[in-house]
């Protein structure tokens, strides 16, 4: 059997990009003269993250609803309508053999356009709570990958398969120990060290918090800040004052940093999740509430009720998360429960996983 053409569509945050990549390099791995392209959303992080990843990629107009203020949807609405048009001529002239959608703004109209096409399609459900362009998508779908369980509340049950989320495969390739990783990162190695990770433009919440906590915090740790670009300065500043704190806008190897953590502070998005449940790390997580769904909250409380990670809700964060984060860094018995329980959670190698049934869907066409 023998794989020709792929398309994968989705994109907006590393939480849907990370997935997409990976699949694309396991395919690559079995089949290395597949033609892969994938389409996403202009003006999004996809746009240039997957050309570095060596890909070609469409982008389209294709935006998100606005919620709170309606009257601006109409320029919305004619996006779609172009993108949807985009869409039926990617598929028309690519000719994809099967069609992947990870979830973003882009997978809506390009997985629609592949199955009024008849091009079997396969979703990639990343979250406990699927949004609605999934949920539109599904009773048409050949197969839906999911990365938690019970979604056969919201999708047909004979299609989904538990793959878990795809991860980045130079996260489980370090090799240091955890103090070579501290040392690498300009750390004592003989104390313990936070890693607070708030995303690519930075967790207000989480910032702020950290921000008025530093001095009980690095009284007794260290503190590795990934802030995001919004407030970068700020917040470069603020951790310059404290000897025992590094800010840095953006972490280049995130193998070295998650190695070197006793514990993560971090937002609750899919493909974050699946990454610290992959490596076993004490985490707490602080979901972000402007996400759709509220699908963050549900992917953070799929781990708290399991006892797997602490949650604590955004409004919470000021007066709860830097008394949390210094209670679990100088419990030792309790960060080795939480590592436990999330390593439980875990679902190693679904990128091949999801191959096995790319394949096997291409293999029956």
């Amino acid at each position: 059997m023998k794989m020709k053409r792929i398309l994968i569509s989705g994109g907006g945050t590393g939480g849907h990009i990370f997935p997409a990549l990976s699949i694309a390099n396991a395919i690559k791995r079995r089949h290395p003269d597949a033609e892969i392209l994938f389409v996403g959303a202009e003006n999004r992080m996809e746009m240039q993250r997957v050309p570095d990843a060596g890909y070609e990629i469409i982008g389209l107009p294709v935006a998100g609803f606005d919620r709170k203020r309606l009257w601006r949807n109409f320029g919305v609405l004619l996006k779609l309508w172009r993108s949807m048009r985009m869409a039926r001529k990617v598929v028309r002239d690519f000719k994809p053999d099967i069609a992947i959608g990870v979830g973003g703004y882009a997978s809506g109209p390009t997985l629609k356009a592949a199955q009024k096409a008849g091009v079997p399609t396969l979703l990639q459900e990343q979250n406990s709570y699927p949004g609605v362009t999934n949920k539109l998508l599904a009773k048409e779908a050949k197969a839906i990958c999911a990365a938690y369980e019970g979604l056969g509340r919201f999708f047909p049950t004979d299609k989904i398969t538990l793959t878990g989320n795809p991860v980045r495969a130079d996260l489980t390739a370090c090799s240091l120990t955890q103090a070579q990783a501290k040392t690498a990162l300009g750390f004592d190695s003989t104390l313990p060290l936070a890693l607070v990770v708030g995303g690519s433009l930075g967790a207000r919440t989480i910032n702020e918090s950290i921000a008025a906590s530093l001095p009980q915090i690095t009284a007794e740790a260290q503190v590795l800040w990934q802030t995001g670009k919004n407030g970068a300065e700020r917040w470069a500043e603020v951790a310059s004052g404290h000897d025992r704190a590094k800010a840095t806008v953006f972490i280049k190897d995130m193998a070295v940093a998650y190695r070197a953590a006793d514990i993560v502070v971090s937002r609750a998005g899919a493909g974050t999740i699946s990454e610290l449940e992959i490596l076993a790390k004490p985490t707490i997580l602080v979901p972000s509430p402007n996400v759709a769904e509220d699908h963050q909250r549900k992917n953070a409380l799929a781990l708290a009720d399991r006892g797997a990670a602490i949650m604590i809700e955004d409004a919470k964060a000021p007066t709860d998360l830097a008394p949390a984060m210094a209670s679990l860094l100088s419990d030792k018995s309790r960060r080795e429960s939480l590592s436990a329980n999330i390593a439980l959670m875990a679902l190693p190698a679904a990128d091949e996983k999801i191959v096995d049934i790319i394949e096997s869907i291409v293999g029956t066409r």
